[in-house]
């Protein structure tokens, strides 16, 4: 057995994007050894029962026919990742191109994708990472319409279920946040997580509106202005998914300060920043005798520089929970989020801690063949202490250097078949709920939403698992495989999408 997780295939709905073509060349560029793992936090833990990047296969779905060398090649034009990694890894990136199909017209199409490239490529398991382009937010109660009627990412968390692939969403759109989606990944046993990727502004503000918390200080207002190009930029000039964008970008605020400030955040498109962003914010304060005063901070960052290791932390730590039988919503991996699922803390540090006692739980529920796996680490680059695979994890692991890692390259398995984990999920952890909270939790499987679905109206937290959804959704819940038929998507590929 090469590692507990087994052997582990990354399937990208967008994958000729710039933020997955970042991802996949970085995975490959680690694996020759011409690049470090830096900004993949994953690398801190440094678990054997991790799947290694080394060893992810890649493969997708796209709606742009241009090959993945010449996007790789331009984003290295672009000052987005060195060039030449492009010309390096351009025979790895042609075979990884191979197995990024056109976006089919149905769900079940797309289902068979997954699972032919499972397969193929005899993997354990599928992780699906949507970063497509982000959808506006529905007009119509999404739990009475049928699979046809559901957007692009939704379609694409079901034929990932019933294909018996996990699901992240990467973006702000509805994915799998609908009862009668998580009813489905829980009869398939599989795990999802999201939604929309935090790595910027919303970053800083995730640790900057604790501290304002913490001291007492009241926010009178908070408004920020973010600049961007790139695909996801010119996506987000359209006013229907700039709205669900900003949306998802101001929800951290009253979540951390237990109310909403006066204050917008805008996006706006700029062409000539390319795949690069800039953020500004003012914040304006009261403090002691009601003095008034503000502060002001400016973020400039590369867009698919930020999100793309973060896709391989999440392909990682997901498959890991697939492994140790988790299925249902991993609230979790909160700190990889601006909107997580379920009741979580917004504070950057609660949220750390969430996900450190999320690797203690899969370490526990894993450890029966941690050994096993740590015995035939030769295949994960970088040595491994003996004491990792059985100690708890140590506040002073976030400044172990890492271990380099390397991606493998998309072609016939010549590893042996791994056995599945099914050992039971970690506990979460219990903490007070506050009124935030509230608004996050679904209602349970079977009650109709009245009325138009706003940002958020949208079940972040899903209900009890194994209900089912009273509504004319028959397809997502009836029991055969693989899918139910499904609609033509017209989803862009995505090149961006984390402002």
């Amino acid at each position: 057995m090469s590692f507990v997780s087994g052997r582990t295939g990354v399937w990208l709905m967008g994958a000729r994007g710039s933020v997955a073509t970042t991802a996949i060349t970085g995975a490959l560029a680690i694996r020759a050894g011409l690049a470090a793992p830096d900004g993949c936090v994953t690398e801190l833990f440094d678990r054997p029962w991790l799947p290694p990047i080394g060893s992810l296969v890649f493969g997708g779905h796209d709606i742009s026919d241009l090959p993945l060398p010449k996007k790789a090649e331009a984003l290295g034009a672009a000052g987005v990742l060195p060039a030449h990694l492009a010309a390096a890894l351009s025979s790895d990136l042609a075979e990884v191109d191979a197995h990024i199909l056109p976006l089919p017209s149905t769900v079940d199409d797309i289902a068979r994708d997954i699972a032919a490239f499972r397969d193929h490529h005899r993997l354990d398991r599928v992780v699906v990472i949507n970063v497509a382009s982000t959808e506006p937010v529905p007009t119509e109660d999404l739990d009475l319409v049928d699979l046809d009627g559901l957007p692009p990412s939704s379609r694409a968390a079901h034929a990932a279920f019933t294909a018996g692939s996990a699901f992240v969403d990467f973006t702000p759109s509805t994915g799998a946040r609908l009862p009668a989606l998580d009813a489905l990944a829980h009869r398939h046993g599989v795990p999802y997580a999201g939604n929309d990727g935090k790595t910027g502004e919303t970053l800083v503000k995730s640790v900057l509106a604790p501290m304002f918390a913490m001291r007492h200080l009241r926010v009178r207002s908070w408004s920020g202005l973010n600049l961007l190009g790139g695909g996801d930029g010119a996506r987000l000039a359209d006013p229907a998914a700039n709205a669900a964008k900003t949306a998802s970008k101001q929800r951290v605020l009253a979540d951390a300060l237990g109310y909403q400030p006066q204050g917008t955040t805008r996006i706006d498109y700029v062409e000539a920043l390319g795949d690069f962003k800039a953020a500004w914010d003012l914040i304006s304060f009261t403090g002691f005798l009601g003095t008034s005063m503000r502060m002001e901070f400016t973020w400039h960052g590369c867009d698919s520089a930020l999100a793309a290791p973060l896709i391989l932390d999440l392909a990682r730590l997901t498959a890991a929970a697939h492994a140790a039988g988790r299925a249902g919503p991993l609230p979790e991996l909160a700190f990889f989020f601006k909107d997580p699922i379920g009741a979580t803390p917004a504070a950057l540090s609660d949220q750390w801690k969430l996900l450190i006692d999320f690797v203690e739980d899969l370490q526990k529920s894993l450890e029966g063949t941690a050994e096993e796996a740590h015995s035939d680490a030769g295949t994960r680059s970088g040595p491994v202490a003996d004491s990792d695979a059985a100690r708890p994890l140590r506040a002073s692991d976030a400044t172990r250097p890492p271990a380099s890692s390397g991606a493998e390259v998309a072609g016939p398995s010549t590893a042996p078949d791994v056995a599945r984990s099914s050992a039971a999920p970690g506990a979460q952890i219990a903490r007070p709920v506050g009124a935030s909270d509230v608004a996050r939790s679904s209602a349970a499987l079977g009650t109709q939403i009245a009325g138009p679905v706003g940002a958020s109206d949208i079940a972040r937290s899903p209900a009890a698992p194994g209900a089912e959804a009273a509504r004319p959704m028959e397809a997502l819940d009836a029991a055969r495989p693989p899918a139910a038929p499904g609609a033509e998507s017209t989803t862009p590929d995505r090149d961006g999408g984390v402002a």
